[in-house]
């Protein structure tokens, strides 16, 4: 598909130049004032802008504030393409919003490259919001017909990411595992809701009916080769697996599991103890906790519960933070949206 860029200028012989420069890759919209401007990015959603500044009427700064204020125009990219040389000019260019500035008289290689790596940063982007829309949804799934609440996942997700940052994760690896830990149950998607609604202990028949849920999600996720995708299925293989090697289904036994895996059981245990279920009240913090550290060295790697013990400040906050989000009604994809912007 071929990417439409907004030329915005009053002077008919620089648009012409761009023009030259850009029409041979691009699919070109033009205007000659701020206000056209404004009315091309709303009626035809450029992928990208070059935006002069000293126009008559409205200039270039207001134009980009303007379109920054607007929601459907916020996110479009804007290149300043001026003849102002100060570098007061380009850090108020900056300031209300452009990306980028391109002094007049321009250079076409300059313009090209710079045209065409805001324009990769776009695709970039995009191809993540399509990746956290798989996850939010796959995420979602593995609990439609389940008992938790919609805000475990993503509450237990930030507990996985403070425990792999505690065990020397990098923030990439750390983000990723928060990214693919919602996905841990996705394999309930095919365990049928007389089994995962029942509100009484389950019958050996239906536990080993229950447990076939790793391998089911591990069937679906690993289906990418996308590295989010392939450690959200290993997750799901793996995150009922014990340390002590009691666990399912593989039976697997201390660091022969995954560490993304381990992290996410002490995670998910946690949440799971301290928020009602219909078959059981929360428990007290204290209880959780102590239960965890309990169980070091048979549920749970003892290395990974002491990161634990050691991040419960950070986790507390967490939880506390997905707390009121959930009491306040607003949804798990308006949390997420709004720690987004916020980042």
């Amino acid at each position: 598909m071929i990417s439409k860029v907004l030329l915005v200028d009053d002077e008919p012989n620089n648009l012409n130049v761009l023009k030259q420069i850009l029409a041979d890759k691009y699919q070109l919209l033009f205007a000659n004032n701020g206000s056209r401007a404004i009315d091309a990015a709303l009626k035809h959603s450029p992928d990208i802008i070059l935006l002069d500044i000293m126009m008559p009427d409205m200039d270039g700064y207001k134009v980009c504030r303007t379109l920054k204020e607007l929601p459907s125009t916020q996110k479009i990219p804007v290149i300043f393409v001026s003849a102002m040389s100060e570098v007061e000019d380009e850090a108020m260019g900056f300031d209300v919003g452009a990306v980028d500035y391109i002094q007049k008289p321009v250079s076409a290689p300059i313009v090209l490259r710079r045209v065409q790596t805001h324009l990769s940063l776009v695709h970039a982007r995009e191809l993540e919001d399509n990746q956290k829309a798989a996850m939010f949804m796959l995420g979602e799934a593995g609990h439609y017909n389940d008992t938790d609440t919609g805000a475990h996942i993503w509450r237990m997700a930030a507990y996985a990411r403070i425990i792999a940052e505690g065990a020397g994760w990098d923030e990439e690896l750390a983000e990723r595992l928060e990214m693919a830990a919602p996905m841990h149950d996705t394999g309930k998607i095919g365990i049928s809701d007389t089994i995962l609604k029942a509100p009484r202990q389950l019958s050996p028949q239906e536990w080993v009916i229950m447990k076939t849920h790793t391998e089911i999600g591990y069937k679906i996720l690993s289906m990418s080769k996308n590295p989010l995708f392939s450690l959200a299925a290993e997750i799901a293989r793996y995150h009922h697996e014990k340390w002590d090697g009691s666990g399912y289904p593989k039976g697997l036994k201390g660091e022969d599991i995954p560490q993304s895996a381990r992290i996410v059981a002490i995670a998910d245990v946690f949440d799971a103890l301290t928020k009602k279920r219909p078959y059981k009240d929360a428990w007290p913090i204290e209880r959780a906790i102590a239960t965890i550290e309990a169980e070091a060295g048979s549920h749970f790697d003892p290395n990974l519960v002491e990161i634990f013990h050691n991040s419960l400040p950070q986790i507390l906050e967490a939880k506390q933070k997905w707390d009121l989000a959930e009491q306040s009604g607003k949804s798990c994809y308006e949390q997420i949206a709004l720690e987004d912007m916020a980042d």
